[in-house]
């Protein structure tokens, strides 16, 4: 593990994305209407991406345990494609990206999990950081 005692606290901000393509209209508007077999698809894969991120030092060796003082969890649907969007902020010595990517993928599985007895065509597509701030170096993608 890396060595921060000697970082100083910053405000730390960290934007990640999963995509998550299906396989037909019918599975979009069965997720819309929560007529899903296995529940509420946003509302638990939203539960399990905040469970993921607070995990991640947990389950990822080098990565710091680090106070999370925010997270935020969106969807928007673009046709047959749903674009999660995790939100993670701290004070801290170490940035949040990690997590913020971690628990973007956690909600892709979840939702893929949810989503596989209904539509066998769905898949993940991409997982990404789009924006990172507040530590040595700024990263914008979006």
């Amino acid at each position: 593990m890396v060595d921060i005692t000697q970082k100083k606290n910053t405000h730390r901000t960290a934007i990640a994305q999963a995509m998550v393509q299906v396989g037909s209209k019918d599975t979009i508007n069965a997720i819309k209407n929560n007529t899903v077999p296995k529940g509420d698809v946003f509302a638990m894969s939203k539960a399990a991406g905040f469970l993921g991120l607070k995990k991640t030092p947990e389950l990822l060796p080098d990565c710091h345990p680090l106070p999370i003082e925010f997270a935020s969890i969106d969807y928007e649907i673009q046709g047959l494609r749903i674009l999660i969007k995790v939100t993670v902020k701290t004070f801290y010595k170490t940035g949040v990206e990690v997590e913020a990517m971690h628990g973007a993928s956690v909600v892709a599985l979840n939702m893929y999990d949810m989503l596989k007895p209904i539509d066998k065509a769905i898949e993940i597509q991409q997982i990404k950081l789009l924006q990172k701030t507040g530590g040595k170096s700024d990263i914008k993608n979006t």
